[in-house]
């Protein structure tokens, strides 16, 4: 399935939803990623509830459950021993949606009949899709028709919709069928390998229909995972009692009406999705009756006044205000709201790359979560970035299992591709060679410590996290004829240059981690000796182990080329052939759709940010101008292939002084989906660019770093704005950073007391003194 080529229109620029005003199939492929809806676990991609004629190829009306998945054998022409065997990919599973609309026996379709009036809008502080429109028929009876639709954030297995009819120029009979059909299956993978999944045909086996007054269920099993789903609605139209319809793999309810001009027709349409991946199988039916029964006690209005209410908590710590552009600021918020939707809250699951809009990357969680998504809501909701590092914790075993497959005998080895905690990558030159993810591990959970100082979690869970993976260094590392430890036959975060010795990024990491998971055993073993003895007894950390580790790091190579003043990313990048860029056709990106995989690996070219990424993430181990150097030389090689580069370039561009540039890669990042700039919006949203673009501010513009738990601003302001402000949760406190031309205050929202550093300047807020008040002048 491929968009149209079409010339697609923007929508309206507003600060808090998006808005469109016309019904175009050329733009509804996009438009239903841009409006999907979710909770974390439920979303259900922006198509009507109706659908409509010729939609094949136009439209994809996919329901996705994060987490719940289908497994499949990955078949290798060429076998070897421990490649991935098994691939898990999240499935469109039925559409509880589903609302037709008769009119006197005519169909509604919008591109039957005449449109006189449509307009959609996602607003952001209240979370509810609304559409209305009025739609003449063939026959010349005009209707208004206004929908609304939630996805609940206080209740992760339940949506609803409202869904009214007005008759404008006739009575007559309006029926309203409102179902579920379990007759969906993926989207099947073409020539690009970000999209779809090779399996064809439904995914999902009914085991039975359940149906019971305004209630129906479909009850279905996958065919290889082993997990049985229950999808189910309750719909009612006041004053009506509806008759049972079942066709096919369809189910739920006809309600028959006799409407009278100018009065509305409403049904109220409650859904729910339970599995057995989170309860027993036997329960789930009861949960999900008991689930409807309730929000239709409560009413349509109580969830909406509850999913509000929800927003704004999450607007008070995550908004990030911008004065002077009113596209970015529209963008911004629409990243941060579709991250809210993407993300597990649960402890079991996680952020998949399109989080839950679309089929691209089959669903699956990969680094993008600790390196991009993580510091957003570490800083703004801490509660949510904990839960991502239980989603690690509860794959910890698996992760044991396949060092095991790679021949470790001791430690953990995560997966670069998963949802379920088993590796899918089945090309391990990009997946599984990027032994990196250990480090990105740790790097979030030392993140975490640092910004929470919650110990707690660190004897619990996170310890033995990051114990076990700092093992797999010794075991793929040796020290060299110079005594160098040199860590060889990896990939980089670049994935147009793979296996090789000395990845910068790689060593670099593996040090900090090394030494992050030498320190935190000392931490471990005075402040919690019982939690420490019994972390050494499951892991058998034996005595020496920890030295080991420290000399592993201080001995790290980390590749350094003197002629040029930059850091070489890896042992064998500056030997290579430049990639010749002059002469490659614009329409021949990106690269990993024209050219062999062997062709880029020949060449010195990067997909994204690699060294540049070392530079953001590690920024206290290099001076300014290792970062400008580094930052000129990979710029000139980096083609951005990857939408996880250009926010990382904005950052080290605005640091070295580079502030136009800054801004050119920031606004890259910040519409890119609400632009589709990168021509994929359409198989799902970029969680991890959208994430980009809060670190673009808080990181690139507002200089913010946090090293060994300091706190440190060093703000500039982009000449297009007149101010912007953002806010940071740190170790209980909640501070207020606003930047304009008359220069930086800070304030302490929350908590007692929060030391700082401005420009090299220590900065102390009190509950008592909380606002700190810096001129322009003084910044420099």
């Amino acid at each position: 399935m491929q968009p149209s080529d079409s010339p697609i229109p923007t929508l309206p620029l507003d600060p808090w939803c998006i808005r469109e005003t016309g019904f175009d199939t050329a733009s509804h492929f996009l438009r239903e990623t841009l409006f999907a809806l979710g909770n974390g676990y439920i979303g259900l991609r922006g198509t009507g509830e109706e659908g409509y004629s010729g939609a094949a190829g136009t439209s994809l009306d996919g329901t996705y459950l994060n987490g719940f998945y289908e497994s499949e054998p990955i078949v290798y022409p060429e076998a070897a021993h421990a490649l991935a065997k098994t691939n898990q990919f999240m499935l469109n599973v039925p559409n509880a949606k589903g609302i037709a609309l008769t009119i006197d026996g005519e169909r509604f379709d919008p591109l039957a009949g005449k449109l006189d009036r449509y307009e959609r809008t996602l607003d952001f502080r209240t979370g509810v899709l609304v559409r209305v429109l009025e739609w003449t028929s063939q026959s010349g009876k005009r209707i208004a028709l206004r929908s609304r639709r939630v996805v609940t954030f206080t209740n992760k297995h339940l949506f609803a919709i409202e869904f009214e009819v007005t008759a404008l120029n006739f009575s007559g009979q309006v029926v309203l069928r409102s179902f579920i059909d379990g007759a969906v299956k993926n989207q099947e993978a073409g020539d690009d390998p970000r999209v779809g999944s090779a399996v064809s045909g439904p995914a999902l086996q009914t085991i039975s229909n359940e149906q019971q007054g305004s209630f129906a269920a479909l009850v279905q099993r996958t065919h290889n995972s082993g997990f049985t789903l229950v999808s189910a609605i309750d719909s009612s139209v006041e004053g009506m009692s509806p008759s049972a319809w079942r066709e096919g793999e369809q189910a739920g309810q006809v309600f028959t009406c006799e409407a009278v001009q100018g009065q509305p027709v409403c049904l109220t349409k409650f859904g729910a999705y339970y599995s057995s991946r989170d309860y027993p199988e036997g329960e789930l039916l009861a949960r999900a009756q008991d689930t409807l029964a309730t929000a239709k006690a409560a009413g349509f209005e109580a969830l909406c006044t509850a999913q509000a209410a929800y927003l704004a908590d999450f607007w008070a710590s995550a908004d990030v205000e911008i004065a002077g552009d009113d596209a970015l600021q529209q963008g911004i918020r629409f990243n941060q709201y579709h991250l809210l939707q993407s993300v597990g809250r649960d402890g079991r699951t996680n952020i998949a790359a399109k989080g839950v809009t679309g089929e691209g990357y089959e669903g699956h969680y990969f680094w993008d979560t600790e390196i991009y998504i993580f510091p957003f809501f570490l800083y703004s909701k801490p509660e949510i970035a904990r839960k991502l590092l239980e989603y690690r914790y509860a794959g910890l075993e698996q992760a044991r299992e396949r060092a095991r497959q790679m021949s470790h005998p001791t430690g953990a080895l995560y997966p670069w591709r998963t949802i379920a905690g088993g590796e899918c990558s089945a090309y391990f030159p990009a997946g599984t060679a990027q032994y990196h993810i250990n480090a990105d591990i740790a790097y979030s959970i030392k993140s975490y410590y640092e910004a929470t100082a919650d110990l707690d979690y660190m004897a619990q869970a996170g310890l033995e996290i990051v114990l076990e993976t700092a093992r797999i260094w010794l075991g793929i590392g040796s020290y060299d004829r110079q005594g160098r430890f040199c860590i060889n036959e990896v990939t980089g975060p670049d994935e147009y240059t793979a296996l090789v010795n000395n990845n910068y990024y790689t060593n670099a990491m593996a040090r900090m981690h090394l030494h992050f998971a030498a320190d935190m055993v000392d931490t471990i073993r005075e402040e919690r000796p019982g939690d420490f003895a019994r972390i050494t007894g499951a892991t058998g950390l034996e005595a020496g182990e920890v030295d080991a580790w420290r000399q592993a790091a201080g001995l790290m190579h980390l590749p350094y080329d003197a002629t040029l003043g930059i850091h070489e990313q890896d042992d064998s990048f500056l030997a290579k052939k430049v990639w010749d860029f002059a002469n490659t056709p614009k329409e021949n990106y990106p690269l990993l759709l024209n050219y062999h995989p062997m062709v880029i690996y020949r060449h010195q070219v990067c997909k994204q940010a690699d060294v540049v990424l070392a530079l953001l993430l590690l920024s206290s181990e290099f001076t300014l101008h290792d970062k400008r150097r580094d930052f000129d030389y990979y710029e000139a090689v980096t083609t951005h292939d990857s939408s996880l580069s250009s926010c990382i370039f904005s950052i080290i561009a605005s640091e070295v002084g580079y502030h136009d540039k800054a801004y050119d890669y920031f606004m890259e990042t910040a519409r890119l989906d609400l632009d589709d700039t990168h021509g994929n919006t359409h198989y799902g949203v970029h969680t991890a660019a959208m994430a980009g673009t809060w670190m673009g501010v808080a990181y690139g513009f507002g200089g913010m770093r946090v090293s060994h738990g300091e706190l440190r601003f060093a703000p500039t302001l982009p000449t297009q704005w007149q101010h912007y402000r953002f806010q940071v949760q740190l170790r209980g406190a909640t501070l207020a950073v606003r930047v304009s031309g008359d220069g930086t205050e800070y304030t302490l929202v929350q908590g007692e007391a929060l030391d700082f550093n401005h420009f090299g300047q220590a900065v102390a807020l009190t509950r008592a003194a909380p606002q700190a008040r810096i001129p322009l002048e003084a910044q420099a």
